[in-house]
């Protein structure tokens, strides 16, 4: 009761620094005389089907991955931003969904497609993924040009300036970015490539929390805090309103320029505070049951914190490198996003200038996932976690997946991508796989 206390007189505290914080701001703007864009509609759609090959299973449990299958999902998006008061605006973005991911999202810990979510349907189904306002307040600085684009209208500003976004949208629109690993419908799509495994990041089934986040630039610095709305329930479709179960992630981005090139570095953390169970205490009750276990009745109110670095870099006009690097506290379940202690990612993004396709996109990424002790032993007890669960895990491995994409443009707003993913250790498990991942993906925006 006294941790609850202080933690939400830690919050009101941090709020009150906020806000005075922007009041400061608002005293000392500079607001840039350019005109900004007043209303915008965006759009897109993304097909993808992907197939797994036949590999060495001799055994299987609930959430594990089914050798030569197929499945595909679809998704179209209507983005709609309009102007509220000057530097202000506000974005609603309504989607429909169909399709299944392999094994119903289910098999990998780094599960091999971004546009897989953990709810499948047969029939379309509409959504409503974001709404949120955004409020930048100019601080001064060199003046700064905001290219118009699916959640932000165009128009100009200054490099020095407060953003405060409100409302329902991903953590990922404003946390862990990179241009050459975040977009599962643009470059590659591995889950652990496009984010870090290890950022177990406040979420929906689909990805999408409500909550706040006060982002504040100057000069070469960026220092980013939000707070958020966990899942009800690890894994859940639902979100837990009132704060009760909450997460409280912080973000320090370093731009920098190296041999000439431009390159960010990114230090994020978070404290997702939710009933979760203690592993240790579940496996053995596992092992008790003959690996049942009800982590429901386990749960109690605890705290799972994680951070990483992530780098992006510029190696010159058409190449560029992403890594990450991360670990996550792996004696409680995981809340959100999937079933990984320890994560090592890195690769390389290469336009096709060279050969004549400058619309043209080549990558190639490695990834290495890893549990930690109590988590191996829980699986070893026959436990499920979010995405992984053989029924057992006799001998447990680093689960390792190279990914190579190339996508073709079709014209300005279109693109055509053919997708290959190499995964050893599925789900951790040395006794299952080598499997390959081939993937069509189909994209067209406006």
């Amino acid at each position: 009761m006294r941790n609850g206390t202080l933690r939400r007189r830690a919050a009101a505290r941090l709020a009150c620094a906020l806000g005075a914080l922007l009041v400061a701001a608002l005293a000392r703007a500079d607001q840039a005389p350019v005109a900004d864009e007043a209303f915008a509609v965006h759009g897109q759609a993304t097909y993808v089907e992907q197939e797994t090959s036949g590999f060495h299973a001799p055994y299987r449990g609930t959430n594990s991955l089914s050798p030569d299958q197929g499945r595909e999902t679809f998704d179209a998006t209507v983005d709609v931003g309009a102007r509220l008061w000057s530097g202000a605006e506000g974005w609603l973005s309504g989607e429909v969904d169909q399709g299944f991911g392999l094994d119903d999202t289910l098999g990998l810990a780094g599960f091999p497609s971004g546009e897989a979510y953990k709810v499948g349907r047969k029939r379309p189904y509409l959504r409503l993924p974001r709404a949120f306002v955004r409020d930048t307040v100019e601080l001064g600085g060199a003046a700064l040009a905001r290219e118009p684009g699916p959640t932000q209208l165009g128009g100009g500003g200054r490099a020095d300036r407060l953003v405060v976004t409100v409302g329902k949208f991903s953590v990922g629109d404003l946390f862990d970015t990179n241009q050459y690993a975040h977009d599962p419908r643009a470059d590659f799509m591995n889950w652990t490539a496009i984010d870090a495994g290890t950022f177990d990041y406040a979420a929906d089934a689909w990805g999408y929390t409500v909550g706040a986040a006060l982002e504040w630039y100057q000069g070469a610095y960026t220092l980013r805090g939000g707070a958020f709305e966990l899942s009800n329930v690890p894994n859940s479709a639902h979100l837990e309103p009132g704060g009760h179960e909450f997460q409280i992630v912080a973000e320090l981005e370093h731009r920098h320029e190296l041999g000439g090139e431009p390159g960010r570095l990114l230090v994020t953390g978070f404290e997702s505070r939710g009933r979760m169970a203690l592993l240790d205490e579940a496996t053995a009750v596992a092992l008790a049951n003959n690996g049942s276990v009800d982590l429901a009745t386990l749960r109690r109110l605890r705290s799972r914190f994680g951070a990483h670095l992530t780098l992006e870099q510029a190696l010159g006009p058409e190449l560029g490198a992403f890594a990450r690097a991360g670990g996550a506290a792996g004696n409680v379940e995981t809340y959100e996003f999937t079933d990984v202690d320890h994560a090592l990612a890195a690769g390389l993004s290469l336009k096709g200038t060279r050969w004549g396709r400058p619309g043209d996109t080549v990558g190639l990424a490695a990834m290495r996932n890893a549990l930690s002790a109590a988590r191996q032993r829980y699986l070893a007890a026959g436990g499920l976690g979010i995405l992984v669960g053989d029924g057992r895990l006799p001998h447990a491995g680093a689960e390792a997946i190279v990914e190579s994409y190339y996508a073709a443009a079709v014209g300005p707003a279109a693109a055509v991508t053919l997708d290959y993913q190499y995964v050893t250790n599925p789900a951790f498990n040395r006794d299952r796989g080598p499997v390959s991942v081939f993937a069509l993906r189909l994209h067209a925006q406006f």
